[in-house]
């Protein structure tokens, strides 16, 4: 896989910090979760391809171990709000002295400085303060958040994970590794870079939740089908806008003072028909309707089936195939069940070259912990 032979180590927190792992452990990665060793379960469910290490970092023994680990990694992702590191005695301009090849990822709300930078957090006071939350739901209601998608995942953990591979590109050019500041207050709001370069161009002149893209316009819009499901409409250019009508017999009228009033005669005529009904007329047409699927029915899709868009796991979950696809070396993302709070404790200290002796000391001075799976059983 693209990133095979690349070492992570991964500090142990909530979502985006785990999501960025997983996608270094998908495309190839080694990646090593660093567990509390006080910690009995980690639920964030981003594990998958996982090594999990339980290590006391309360201790100068167990900040020792880290350290020891960093010297012979690539990639350090550290979740913790600004000068958690520093007190650990682990901040960047201790760590890169002892490994400078070492890429540092920061992955926090706000970032590594700013008035909120020791503030607590998250998605959406992230997305509020990127200036996209200002911009979402409708003109009467309040701002419409979409899940935590915005800043943890696309700002947050898609962004630290294109930075560490860029890092890593440009490390085979200068050797030297470098630190990322990767906050996700910024990588939400350059993910919103096209909402910001388009403000003079007519898109976002009427309130919010009224415009083309945000809800407004009638033809970039969902509508509830008669079995109480959902078809979404994008039929924003003039020649798919005409196949629209032309399969749902609708009438043509594109002035804004008109769009609340076809919007009801859309709805209506959606009401008239199944969910399945809907995509035996539009299926083969650039009319740019398509269903709504529920997590339920996604799998199942004609489309998604070819494409292998989905795998299960070895328990028969299903989760999305790693995006995007690449031809020579695509993403092969483990089958297996997470790992264990400490389940590889011993196998990785050893790899890294601890002798037996060291690591059974380090257990019975509580600076490790280590888990075995069948006494989970």
């Amino acid at each position: 896989m693209a990133l095979t032979g690349v070492r992570v180590l991964e500090l142990a927190g909530l979502a985006p910090g785990p999501f960025c792992g997983m996608i270094l452990a998908d495309f190839g990665a080694k990646v090593i979760r660093v567990d509390r060793a006080t910690a009995t379960f980690s639920g964030d469910g981003m594990a998958r391809g996982k090594k999990s290490i339980a290590l006391n970092l309360k201790s100068a023994a167990g900040i020792n171990v880290l350290k020891n680990l960093c010297k012979q990694s690539d990639v350090l992702i550290e979740p913790f709000r600004h000068g958690v590191m520093e007190n650990l005695g682990l901040g960047p301009e201790v760590i890169l002295k002892e490994n400078p090849r070492l890429i540092y990822a920061r992955l926090t709300g706000y970032g590594q400085s700013g008035k909120y930078a020791q503030s607590a957090g998250h998605d959406i006071n992230y997305v509020s303060i990127s200036g996209l939350l200002s911009r979402l739901g409708k003109h009467d209601e309040n701002p419409t958040f979409p899940l935590n998608l915005i800043a943890d995942f696309a700002g947050g953990s898609y962004t630290c994970a294109l930075g560490i591979v860029m890092a890593l590109f440009e490390r085979t050019r200068s050797g030297q590794g470098q630190v990322i500041d990767s906050s996700m207050v910024e990588g939400a709001s350059y993910l919103g870079s096209f909402v910001w370069k388009t403000q003079k161009s007519g898109l976002w002149s009427r309130p919010r939740g009224e415009n083309v893209l945000d809800g407004g316009a009638p033809f970039y819009c969902t509508y509830r089908t008669a079995d109480g499901k959902y078809m979404a409409v994008g039929a924003i250019e003039p020649q798919f806008y005409k196949e629209l009508l032309k399969a749902s017999d609708l009438p043509n009228q594109m002035s804004f003072s008109d769009w609340p009033k076809i919007k009801d005669k859309f709805a209506e005529k959606f009401l008239e028909k199944t969910q399945k009904q809907w995509c035996q007329i539009f299926d083969g047409t650039d009319a740019c309707v398509t269903p709504v699927l529920s997590f339920e029915d996604v799998t199942m899709h004609e489309h998604n089936r070819e494409r292998g868009s989905f795998f299960s796991n070895d328990e028969g979950e299903p989760s999305p195939r790693p995006a995007p696809l690449l031809s020579r070396t695509p993403a092969a993302p483990s089958s297996s069940r997470d790992p264990l709070v400490g389940e590889h404790t011993r196998e990785v200290l050893a790899e890294y070259g601890f002798s037996a002796k060291e690591i059974s000391d380090l257990q019975s001075s509580g600076v490790i912990a280590c888990s075995n799976p069948k006494s989970q059983l």
